[in-house]
């Protein structure tokens, strides 16, 4: 009978993971990590943890924990939106740049292989790509999915996306489950790999033309997934292609890619050379002649109370890379207190006088720029705020925030498409910023995408009531939390939906 690890342990366990498998796990998650030492640590759970901490340990104790702390379920063309992407549009402009060669194209992790061999006959779906025109390498670092992947037999659950003739086309009933042809099968080379490691021959720079990643970041620290990225970018060719699973950006983690929306799904292209301008994104948006939105007005005097807070660095969506130089001392931050509370009190001009007045080695700073975005565009100089936006997305096309203020001065002037196309960007970039998610599902309700905005809007309710003081106060226009609470339940409730 296994003994139960103790608290000490249980942490002592999930630092080991996160530095040797690159796995991150909350308090809400050490519940499921000491089951997971019991069940491997046997009577002895000191002597295990000590065994996964020397560097040299076997491998295949650490394989044995990735089947059990990673979660595989997986199907074939899961997030459909992406593969059409893959198929139409990252497969073409690779073949082109490949003139004639095999589009290299790396599926990490992998899981039991529905994603590689979803691409393997994605392409051949595709009008002009044969059998040749792809080679696909699928990596993981769980070994029972791997062996799943390599006998190519599925449950009608997996095929649950494919429609009955592609089925027919590339399987073929084998009992209660289905084969995959050998045709497939042999564009997909598996292998086990660990991808929180360093490892020059899967991280040959230029080695891929497109590399899908989905899901796998998420598990990663901070540190671990900037270093995964940073492996991967170097791995792909000038303009090559990166999918990150739909929770997933490379906000704050990469400057390397240029952030690609077609087939309503957010993925990246490899820049070709550092401060490579972004290219326009094209939108397919409804166009809708409604009035601008406006939040409803109550005030809260307790909001004064985040001001100091807020001053002391915005740092809410103008995430700064990393420096390359660790040793470099940055910069002293700005004194934005005095400006953030002119904002709140709708003192536009005075707020924008005060920015001026910070001291020029601040001039450039992303969060200065980004309150004078806020401010002008509050104020009606919607070109001015758009022209700032404009210089931070140039230099960082993943600012949330600059996303956000454009597609404020875009809704202001009428312009919804380009505004819904913006409000989406900001919050794909950052899953957690309740107004672009309330932005999104009112102009959805008054565009009749009524599902949809019913979805946006019941999940901003819930954002909102966590949302920072610090973000509300920059970008809430001047409303407290609870006039845009009430706001986002009188959407809702005129959707049918009682919150």
């Amino acid at each position: 009978m296994n003994i139960e690890p103790s608290a000490a342990q249980v942490a002592q366990f999930r630092d080991l993971i996160a530095g040797r498998l690159g796995l991150q796990f909350d308090e809400t998650k050490l519940g499921n990590l000491a089951r997971v030492l019991a069940r491997h640590g046997g009577r002895d759970h000191a002597a295990y943890l000590a065994a996964l901490a020397v560097e040299h340990a076997p491998f295949e104790a650490l394989h044995r924990l990735a089947v059990d702390l990673t979660v595989t379920e997986t199907y074939f063309y899961r997030n459909c939106e992406q593969i059409q992407a893959f198929a139409e549009v990252a497969m073409p402009a690779c073949q082109l740049a490949r003139e004639g060669l095999p589009v290299r194209v790396l599926s990490a992790g992998c899981a039991s292989g529905e994603e590689p061999y979803t691409l393997a006959i994605a392409a051949r779906e595709t009008i002009g790509l044969g059998a040749g025109s792809v080679q696909i390498r699928a990596v993981d670092a769980n070994p029972a999915m791997l062996a799943k992947a390599g006998a190519a037999r599925y449950s009608v659950w997996s095929l649950r996306e494919v429609n009955p003739a592609m089925r027919a086309r590339w399987f073929a009933r084998d009992g209660d489950l289905y084969a995959l042809s050998d045709a497939v099968r042999r564009s997909v080379q598996f292998e086990q790999r660990n991808l929180a490691r360093e490892d020059a021959e899967l991280w040959t720079p230029g080695s891929y033309d497109i590399v899908f990643c989905r899901n796998v970041l998420m598990y990663f620290s901070p540190e671990q997934a900037q270093a995964a990225v940073a492996r991967i970018a170097d791995s792909i060719a000038p303009g090559g292609y990166l999918f990150l699973g739909h929770a997933e950006t490379l906000r704050g983690l990469s400057n390397d890619f240029h952030l690609c929306h077609t087939h309503a799904t957010f993925y990246y292209r490899r820049k070709s050379q550092a401060g490579e301008p972004a290219p326009d994104m094209k939108f397919s948006q409804p166009a809708w002649g409604g009035a601008p939105f406006q939040p409803l007005p109550q005030g809260d005097p307790a909001w004064v109370n985040v001001i100091a807070r807020a001053a002391q660095r915005i740092d809410t969506l103008a995430v700064a890379m990393p420096q390359a130089d660790p040793g470099q001392h940055a910069p002293a931050q700005p004194d934005l207190h005095h400006a953030l509370s002119c904002l709140h009190k709708e003192q536009f001009e005075q707020s924008l006088d005060l920015i001026e007045k910070l001291p020029q080695q601040h001039a450039d700073d992303p969060d200065v720029l980004l309150l004078k975005a806020v401010s002008l565009s509050q104020s009606g100089a919607l070109a001015a705020a758009q022209a700032i936006c404009r210089t931070l997305l140039a230099r960082d096309e993943l600012n949330a925030g600059a996303h956000y203020v454009l597609a404020l001065c875009h809704e202001e002037e009428g312009d919804n498409p380009a505004a819904l196309a913006h409000y989406r960007s900001a919050a794909y970039l950052d899953p957690g910023f309740a107004l672009a998610r309330l932005h999104i599902g009112v102009l959805e309700r008054r565009m009749a995408e009524l599902d949809a905005a019913r979805r946006d809007l019941a999940q901003a309710l819930l954002l909102l009531q966590h949302e920072d003081p610090s973000r509300l106060l920059l970008f809430g226009g001047g409303f407290p939390r609870s006039a845009l609470i009430d706001l986002c339940r009188a959407e809702l409730t005129a959707l049918g939906v009682s919150r």
